[in-house]
């Protein structure tokens, strides 16, 4: 592998240590292959400039650079009882996007598995349904129980240990693998990294403590707050630098330094007396990965989260064909009062989430009631379209942030006063972060950073 650009590092058996850096309790169900070609969810190809700007209002973009009369590269995701929630959903996301054909299969007796944040998964298949199968790549997310639910499953081992066998590309990430690979034989004269939590397993020979290491057909990667850099990894070897670099571009994965991740304006207090009540809506259209982000890091934190969907039912199909389903309707949260609202973005989401009038009123009543609000993504335009950030410093999505007024292009997230914004996608990590810190202080934003895998300030 090559090069990309110094944002994050990638470590590779067969050679140095080189630089690898693109620019820059809900229910989720992934949507099955056949799904995902239906008129509302077709692939298209356009430039790297047009890829960033559009975001994700497609669900699914295809780089240029991946040719369209050569088979798709087939991936296959388990996910069981306990497995990470935003490994997986990444996982997916970020390699659909590259064009590859994702199949989340199920190492259960059931297609829905609760994750290990609470967040419940409904696979497009059973593993069972894939044992005959030939897959370019084999990635497996981890989390607890989720890892050992892997380690235990007969045919997903025999998948896996062929694709060893025929050197195909095999990856894990997190706990699975110490947990999962190591039991199966598959880390032999490999080196390898994962979770802190569980590097111990490995031996000392072989551990190592990069974010991501290459090693072979194998590639492993640390946790929740690695997995963009796991899966933009696993992409290059797949299609490609220049497809790489292009994802990492509509990932927005920042490539400078000196990019600040944070600024401030009007700094208020936000801390509470009581556990913090925070709504999330979704809807068709909604962007999967910081629909995720944001609830499982908010939970880590010991936030009470309400997802709630403005749709007719409480499922909706997000952008890039995850399924969701949220754990109330709209109508049923107007009577509630919550100490923050946040829109996820994804153009055709956000539009949805506008159109919403019970979420409208939700919204001007939080806003008259000097509570916080915030919005991700191309959604920062819906809060500036219903006027509640007249006069306020915000950030958005660079293909929306011509909209806003006061629009900062310069940092991740922005928090003026009660209101906070942030980019988009690659952005989440750090705009749920920042919720954190500003709900419980920096301590406990660093913990869940340290639980996370995430490179985090110490002050």
């Amino acid at each position: 592998m090559t090069s990309i650009s110094p944002l994050f590092s990638v470590s590779t058996a067969k050679s140095p240590i080189f630089n690898f850096t693109p620019i820059s309790h809900s229910s989720v169900k992934f949507a099955a292959p056949s799904q995902r070609n239906s008129p509302t969810m077709k692939p298209y190809s356009e430039s790297a400039k047009t890829l960033s700007a559009i975001h994700t209002l497609d669900p699914i973009t295809t780089p240029t650079s991946t040719a369209t009369s050569t088979p798709p590269k087939k991936v296959l995701v388990p996910i069981g009882f306990g497995t990470e929630e935003m490994e997986a959903v990444i996982l997916a996301d970020v390699l659909r996007r590259a064009g590859a054909e994702v199949t989340v299969a199920s190492v259960e007796q059931q297609l829905e598995v609760e994750a290990s944040g609470g967040t419940r998964l409904v696979a497009d298949t059973f593993i069972s349904a894939c044992s005959t199968e030939t897959f370019d790549l084999v990635a497996l997310p981890g989390g607890m129980p989720g890892s050992a639910r892997l380690r235990d499953c007969e045919v997903l081992q025999k998948i896996t240990s062929r694709q060893a066998e025929e050197k195909r590309l095999y990856g894990a990430i997190c706990a699975a693998p110490a947990v999962t690979l190591l039991p199966w034989g598959l880390l032999k004269r490999k080196q390898i990294t994962c979770h802190p939590a569980f590097i111990d397993k490995i031996s000392s020979f072989r551990a190592v403590k990069t974010n991501t290491q290459v090693s072979g057909e194998l590639t492993t990667s640390r946790g929740p707050g690695t997995s963009f850099e796991f899966a933009v990894c696993l992409v290059e070897q797949l299609f490609g630098e220049p497809v790489a670099r292009e994802i990492g571009e509509l990932l927005l994965m920042n490539p400078t330094d000196d990019y600040p991740k944070r600024q401030e304006f009007n700094e208020v207090g936000w801390s509470l007396d009581h556990t913090p009540q925070v709504l999330i809506p979704i809807a068709n259209g909604s962007e999967e990965i910081e629909v995720v982000t944001l609830i499982d890091i908010l939970r880590r934190a010991k936030v009470n989260v309400v997802v709630a969907s403005v749709e007719k039912s409480a499922q909706v199909l997000a952008s890039s064909g995850t399924k969701i389903v949220a754990d109330k309707l709209i109508n049923a949260t107007s009577d509630s009062i919550y100490d923050l609202i946040i829109l996820p973005g994804g153009t055709a989401g956000a539009e949805r989430l506008h159109k919403s009038k019970i979420l409208k009123k939700l919204l001007k009543e939080q806003e008259s009631a000097g509570r916080i609000f915030g919005a991700i993504c191309s959604s920062p335009a819906v809060l500036q379209k219903q006027g509640l950030i007249k006069d306020k410093k915000a950030t958005a999505h660079p293909a929306v942030l011509d909209k806003l007024k006061d629009g900062v292009n310069d940092a991740q997230v922005v928090i003026d006063g009660k209101l906070i914004t942030s980019q988009g996608l690659a952005t989440a990590t750090q705009f749920a972060l920042a919720i954190v810190s500003k709900l419980f202080g920096h301590a406990r934003a660093r913990s869940v950073a340290e639980g996370l895998v995430y490179q985090y300030p110490r002050s």
